[in-house]
């Protein structure tokens, strides 16, 4: 993960000042990294019997689609309101600032089968945890784990996933 970690750049003041952003998309232009990212992914869940790979907005669908494409699984995404045409659940979740939500279609996974959670960051863990509550308060389903690409472990956002089994690729 050295080689994925040289890759990540900061931006600093990035979307706002005082905000150090980890900027990935180096890490997505290099295929040869790339590809043994989501390899490295494939190998850690290869075995573990998952049927759909659920990315959140909108990095985590990049994730997502790779590896649910390298396990064979269905891919289902996490979108911010108004952005899924079908029938939808909604999970309201606080930022520092306000209250944002996040929406699944109602048919987007299905009783019983193993989901992965995946996204690019765990930052404060708010958009993670929504994604959580979202998948236990409406679907009948065994969350296997949630992962992320960079964990950012000084502002805690893996306390907000509660029981929930966090795997983080590389954390700063």
């Amino acid at each position: 993960m050295e080689e994925v970690k040289a890759l990540i750049r900061d931006i600093p003041d990035f979307p706002k000042p005082g905000i150090i952003f980890k900027d990935i998309t180096p890490v997505l232009s290099n295929g040869k990294v790339f590809k043994k990212l989501t390899d490295r992914l494939r190998d850690r869940y290869q075995d573990k019997k998952i049927d759909v790979v659920l990315g959140i907005e909108a990095r985590g669908f990049i994730f997502g689609a790779s590896l649910a494409y390298a396990l064979g699984a269905g891919l289902a995404i996490v979108r911010k309101p108004g952005k899924l045409p079908y029938q939808t659940f909604q999970e309201s979740y606080e930022l520092e600032y306000g209250v944002d939500s996040i929406e699944i279609h109602k048919d987007a996974i299905l009783e019983g089968q193993r989901i992965l959670i995946i996204d690019d960051v765990l930052a404060t863990g708010g958009t993670a945890s929504a994604a959580v509550k979202l998948v236990r308060n409406n679907f009948q389903v065994d969350i296997v784990e949630t992962v992320f690409l960079i964990e950012l472990c000084f502002l805690n956002g893996k306390e907000k996933l509660g029981d929930t089994d966090v795997f983080s690729l590389i954390t700063y």
